[in-house]
């Protein structure tokens, strides 16, 4: 059952600073200099380490671009062995959302006794050791309003999530002009992940009002702009909307958070290397599906608000929803991903036990539910 409760307290987090709109990049530079910054570590993927001139800094600048789409452990230590080195007064995450991730832990636990296994959960993080700033270059993750990182074990293949006021960025620059660059289908993966985290806080069980504004506002901006953004990706305006609806996905995130929808894809990513967006977009209809019997009216907007005919009954409901990403490039298949069939069960066993997130959804999932949205897929 949602919530919803106005009276329910919450508590609100953003960046205290947020520049948004085209060519506010170089906006990082001239704060790091306000502040009297003079050692800069850039967490960046092989890309955006060699436009890091665009982020005008100055001084000693260390930039680590070894960044995986999926980042683990062994990723994470050798960032932080970097910036142990590096004495950084300040992080600057550049790049999707794993760069942004891993800076937020490069901010906390270099010099702090802390391993990255004795930080995981809620609020276990003792302290900021340096500055943030976070610059999106996609439109999906929302990572740069949040206060939660991401890396897999590798031992378990299961994702830690460390969660952290101490990890929210002093900055956030969201300068849409930077993914004028990003892929037809990056774009169109990354557009529905931005969707995924605002539709799941939307139908949670700790859906709040005050993140209702900022979801619903979301999804009607992705409604409204992925499809032109992959229809034209020099189209200027339909990346600033994707840019303002990734970074309202990442205020949901904050105080609601993501639910089944999330859960039900990380096994994707985890075990078989499929790009978070990308999970996200072919898992997204069978979640929106499933959950509309216990959420009808809020089934319907998100649809109304994503331009489609509203519909409550989940075959049409899946439909509706299956069809606009279908339309949208996302591939909707498993097998074509390169997911073994034989690996299902599985992967329904990992999903189902990410309690934090399943937790969240308004409808009790079952492991075998989640198997057979997984065949349903196939």
């Amino acid at each position: 059952m949602i919530q919803n409760d106005l009276t329910r307290p919450i508590e609100l987090l953003r960046p205290p600073r947020v520049a948004f709109g085209g060519g506010t990049v170089a906006e990082v530079g001239r704060w790091v200099r306000e502040h009297g910054f003079t050692r800069t570590l850039v967490v960046a993927d092989a890309f955006n380490a060699q436009r890091v001139d665009r982020l005008a800094l100055e001084g000693s600048v260390t930039v680590f671009a070894d960044i995986k789409p999926e980042p683990d452990v062994p990723n994470l230590e050798a960032l932080l062995a970097v910036a142990e080195r590096a004495e950084a007064q300040v992080v600057v995450g550049f790049g999707g959302g794993s760069a942004m991730d891993l800076a937020k832990l490069a901010a906390v636990l270099p010099g702090s006794g802390q391993t990255i296994h004795e930080v995981v959960g809620p609020e276990k993080v003792a302290a900021k050791r340096a500055a943030l700033v976070q610059v999106p270059t996609t439109a999906g993750t929302g990572s740069e309003a949040g206060t939660r990182a991401l890396v897999t074990d590798p031992a378990t293949l299961n994702k830690l999530a460390v969660q952290s006021v101490h990890m929210l960025a002093d900055l956030a620059v969201v300068d849409p002009d930077l993914t004028l660059s990003v892929p037809r289908a990056v774009t169109a993966a990354t557009g529905v992940d931005a969707l995924a985290h605002c539709v799941e806080a939307y139908t949670n069980r700790k859906a709040h009002p005050s993140i209702d504004l900022y979801a619903l506002e979301g999804i009607r901006l992705v409604g409204r702009f992925l499809p032109r953004a992959v229809a034209d990706g020099e189209d200027r305006e339909a990346r600033a909307g994707l840019a303002l609806a990734s970074y309202y996905g990442g205020i949901c995130l904050g105080p609601v958070n993501t639910a089944a929808g999330h859960a039900v894809a990380y096994p994707l990513g985890t075990r078989h290397h499929v790009a978070h967006g990308a999970a996200n977009a072919l898992v997204f209809p069978h979640v929106l599906a499933f959950n509309a019997p216990v959420v009808p009216e809020r089934t319907a907007a998100i649809l109304a608000a994503l331009g489609l005919p509203p519909a409550t009954e989940p075959a049409a409901v899946f439909d509706a929803a299956y069809q606009w990403c279908r339309a949208l490039g996302c591939e909707m298949r498993l097998s074509a991903l390169g997911v073994p069939e034989d690996d299902l069960p599985r992967m329904a066993d990992e999903a189902h036990a990410i309690r934090r997130l399943l937790d969240n959804n308004p409808r009790d999932v079952g492991r075998d539910d989640i198997l057979g949205m997984y065949r349903a897929a196939y």
